[in-house]
């Protein structure tokens, strides 16, 4: 495997975690699952975003930096690859939509000192879907705080994801996942698993599944 710390994000219900897990199995690699169902201000969040915002997004930026630190930094000699289904930078980008200007600042400064201390990916998979299938997805999971999630929201979301990697020239394998189906067809699992095989320049490299 020519890369060692694997990230896969995407918008709410892009289906990071399902390639994720899918990913780790293939490879026997180290995986790394974002704990969201820990964070006691999610639930109030989609009820009263004003409010509870910014406690969310720094309960966020917290759990997220314990478990990479922790993890990261903790070598395993019987698995040389990590698959993790966030990205650290995820923290700033939601942040960004989701609190006001003078909150984002506070919030951007203490997101720098704590960036700098952790490992960066060697490439990123960015699972793309437009928003109708998103909402299939979140339907289909069924998580209640969820169910209201207005399509505006997840635009904003998927523009400042994508804004970032293309400004930023991240190494990216962004997939178009409107038809995936990894858990029943092995071929776009193995597309995914072929890319992960090559080398990449910085920038994007864009595939989509038949």
């Amino acid at each position: 495997m020519k890369h060692h710390f694997i990230t896969i994000e995407g918008n709410i219900g892009a289906g990071k975690t399902t390639l994720a897990h899918l990913i780790s199995k293939k490879l026997n690699a180290r995986l790394i699952l974002e704990e969201f169902a820990e964070n006691p201000f999610l639930a109030k969040f989609y009820e009263n975003p004003g409010q509870y915002a910014f406690p969310l997004e720094l309960f966020f930026m917290a759990e997220r930096y314990k478990q990479l630190k922790d993890l990261l930094h903790t070598k395993d000699i019987f698995q040389n690859v990590t698959i993790s289904d966030y990205l650290f930078t995820k923290c700033l980008l939601f942040a960004k939509v989701n609190l006001p200007s003078e909150e984002f600042r506070l919030y951007q400064k203490l997101f720098d000192i704590i960036h700098q201390q952790l490992l960066h990916p060697d490439i990123v998979i960015y699972l793309h879907a437009p928003v109708q299938k998103l909402q299939q997805n979140i339907k289909k999971r069924q998580r209640e705080y969820e169910q209201a999630i207005p399509d505006e929201y997840l635009f904003n979301i998927q523009q400042t994801y994508t804004s970032y990697i293309k400004q930023h020239n991240i190494k990216t394998i962004f997939i178009d996942v409107t038809n995936a189906d990894f858990l029943g067809n092995e071929k776009h699992l193995q597309i995914v698993l072929d890319a992960l095989n090559k080398d990449f320049d910085e920038g994007q490299h864009y595939f989509t599944l038949p």
